[in-house]
């Protein structure tokens, strides 16, 4: 039925059926192009299932507007006809969702009411629980043992027949570990194709290296590359896979009598049979009993979901016993016994109201766009980060467009890609700007850099950005100098840099804009206790390039007072461990230049310490030894993990090497430090082991 000639009832409300018609025709659109032309950006999934859920509200509060072709009432989409078709044996259907402990209550409450189930019963009812993995649904049949075929989910009756490129993938065994006398004869295996964090970015290197478009996100990336003509492009792309359903396809439907071999009556007993089988099963998945174990796994692996090395969106629940399956059924286009626990969404599209340029402490200018507002990763996010002028030529976002906003965890928001169906017609691209929005300087790109810089020494954006990095926590933290307080103080003339803020006096502020005695008398108090900050802080402050607070920390280490470390020179500097000639270099250009050490010499008159570095009491237990810290920790801020460890003897870089001693591992950690520390056997340790570690100086 075509959507013109759908049933809409005359007495069905005018502006409610021109609602449903155009949700239908914007969810077929984008359905088509998420599984028939996954390389192309579309719009996030959170933004999907809200169009969906619209037209399921809207059908629900005018049952007269419910049409069978409706997107509510099929799976996937048609097949794009560039593969033939492989029928599956049974249908690979969607899930419904949830989204929160009541949520799913309400399904686990429907589910017990069709089962008639005691409370009893209720209440022991098992669960699986799997990570809801994002990436692209793959069935592959397997006959005598042997991989006969892979097809695609299609529209879920029909998928595309992909087996050529599915056997490059080295996690999917060309035969299986079992003889083939103990097997149905054939079998079909569901699953997620999925591309690892580290393949996806490795790729996206190379494509900026090229300076090719970069991909816009390992699951679109994964689907692109499974759909390849030529398989050779898809054996190039390190793609993997998670096995989570064993379908034995019905010996009458393969014109072979009834075999007397055991059904699993679990599902848990047919992933442990699929492990056996030699095919992969995720690590992460468990059998809990009741709704409330099944809400504390959800919340646990959303906590964890940044530690793994591939994306999830959610948590995949499925009642563990078989023969209820059977009881429970399904609707048109999803079983009743598994629902989809969906987390809070990590990609969102706005819209991109213009691109600018901000201008930092060193003169980099760095583009960020300003979107329409947007709430995504728990938060509402109005600006984004767009790193620098070749990340938005090669990801070709120009003001007007729809774009992808990712944030995640801890993580600044960025800008992911323009949503290119949505782009506006004879939209210009964005242009770098040539002059410094700040004082109209000229902007500069050094040779063999990716960044732009203002090269005006005295740019006020520059001296806003340096004053305020200086007061920084890290750096001399004193309280109550955020970035918008020092463009004050410098706006109304009460400073030209960092080293006034040692002649203030709680008289002049109190003459300012927000500031009454008690404030003012405050400010002056914080900065004056910044007076005997450690030189490891001292250095941080000053900016240097390179210089951060491990570095900061061996070069106090290594000469002990600022002086010192001014007239040594580059080969001096770079014998102290850590350095090395790059940041030896920066650091001796630093104090090359008059106008720093100038500085330097006011922040002695104004009574700041550059004495030697502060000696720990605590027992040097970590001395040689380099611990990495990585991820939110509940007892420590980063910066409190590190300097624990440094006044122990220990070093706490930011990269992890074949040296590291532990990777201490809190909430939403770096994925790329997790798996070098998997990668190089480097032990890692959760907030329990790091406190024993700093106890004892021995790992747990």
């Amino acid at each position: 039925m075509s959507e013109a000639a759908e049933p809409f009832r005359p007495d069905a409300p005018l502006e409610a059926a021109k609602r449903v018609r155009e949700l239908r025709d914007t969810i077929r659109f984008h359905a088509e192009r998420y599984y028939n032309d996954p390389t192309a950006p579309g719009i996030p999934d959170a933004d999907y299932d809200a169009l969906v859920d619209e037209l399921v509200g809207l059908e629900s509060e005018h049952p007269e507007l419910v049409a069978e072709d409706s997107p509510t009432a099929v799976v996937g989409a048609v097949p794009s006809g560039l593969f033939a078709p492989a029928p599956h044996a049974e249908p690979m259907m969607s899930l419904d969702k949830v989204v929160s402990f009541e949520e799913l209550v309400a399904w686990g409450n429907r589910t017990e009411r069709l089962l008639a189930l005691s409370p009893e019963e209720s209440s022991a009812l098992a669960f699986v629980c799997e990570p809801k993995i994002d990436g692209l649904s793959i069935s592959i049949t397997y006959r005598e043992g042997k991989l006969a075929r892979a097809a695609t989910r299609g529209d879920g009756r029909v998928g595309e027949d992909v087996t050529a490129n599915v056997r490059t993938i080295k996690d999917v065994p060309q035969e299986l570990a079992v003889d083939p006398s103990e097997l149905p004869q054939e079998i079909e295996v569901r699953g997620e194709v999925y591309l690892p964090l580290v393949a996806f970015e490795e790729m996206n290197a190379r494509q900026a290296a090229a300076e090719l478009r970069l991909f816009s996100n390992p699951r679109n990336t994964a689907a692109g590359s499974l759909r390849q003509r030529d398989p050779e492009v898809t054996a190039s792309r390190a793609l993997s896979i998670w096995a989570y359903q064993l379908v034995i396809v019905e010996e009458e439907a393969v014109g072979r009598a009834s075999t007397s071999i055991a059904r699993p009556a679990h599902h848990g007993e047919s992933l442990d049979i699929l492990r056996r089988w030699g095919l992969p099963v995720n690590p992460e998945t468990r059998l809990v009993t009741g709704l409330q174990a099944v809400y504390d796994f959800c919340t646990d692996l959303q906590d964890r979901r940044h530690s793994l090395d591939y994306e999830i969106d959610g948590v995949v629940v499925k009642i563990d016993d078989i023969s209820l399956h059977r009881r429970l059924g399904a609707t048109s286009h999803a079983p009743r016994w598994a629902v989809a626990y969906k987390f809070p969404p990590e990609e969102r599209s706005t819209l991109l109201e213009d691109i600018m340029v901000s201008i930092g402490r060193t003169g980099r200018a760095t583009p960020f766009a300003k979107l329409r507002p947007v709430s995504v990763g728990g938060s509402t996010v109005g600006l984004a980060s767009l790193h620098n002028q070749d990340q938005v030529a090669l990801k070709d976002v120009r003001p007007g467009d729809t774009v992808i906003v990712r944030k995640a965890g801890d993580v600044i928001p960025e800008v992911v890609g323009p949503v290119l169906s949505a782009r506006p017609e004879g939209l210009p691209p964005w242009q770098f700007p040539n002059r410094c929005p700040a004082c109209g300087g000229e902007l500069v790109r050094l040779q063999g850099e990716s960044d732009t810089y203002c090269v005006n020494s005295d740019c006020p954006a520059q001296r806003v950005q340096r004053a305020a990095h200086f007061a920084s926590r890290g750096a001399m933290d004193i309280e109550g100098l955020g970035e918008q307080r020092v463009s004050q103080l410098i706006r109304d003339g009460l400073i030209n840099d960092a080293a006034d803020y040692y002649q203030l006096t709680a008289e002049q502020l109190e003459s300012l804009e927000g500031f009454a005695t008690i404030s003012a008398r405050n400010l002056v108090a914080a900065v004056d206790a910044s007076r005997t900050r450690p030189l490891p802080n001292l250095l941080v402050a000053l900016g240097i390039r390179h210089v951060g607070g491990t570095v900061a920390g061996s070069l106090s280490s290594g000469f002990g007072g600022l002086d010192r470390i001014m007239e040594a020179g580059e080969e001096e500097l770079a014998a102290i461990e850590g350095v090395g000639p790059t940041i030896a270099a920066s650091v001796a250009s630093f104090f090359a230049h008059e106008a720093n050490r100038s500085f330097v010499e006011r922040l002695r008159q104004g009574g700041v310490s550059f004495g030697t570095q502060v000696f720990s009491d605590l027992p040097q237990l970590l001395a040689g030894k380099s611990v990495v810290v990585t991820g939110t920790l509940d007892g420590w801020s980063r910066d409190e993990a590190e300097e624990a460890i440094t006044a122990r003897g220990g070093k706490s870089p930011g990269t992890v090497s074949a040296r590291t001693t532990a990777v201490v591992v809190g909430a939403s950690p770096g994925a790329s430090k997790l798996t070098k520390a998997q990668q190089l056997g480097v032990p890692t340790l959760d907030e329990e082991g790091f406190r024993a570690l700093l106890d004892t100086g021995e790992l747990p």
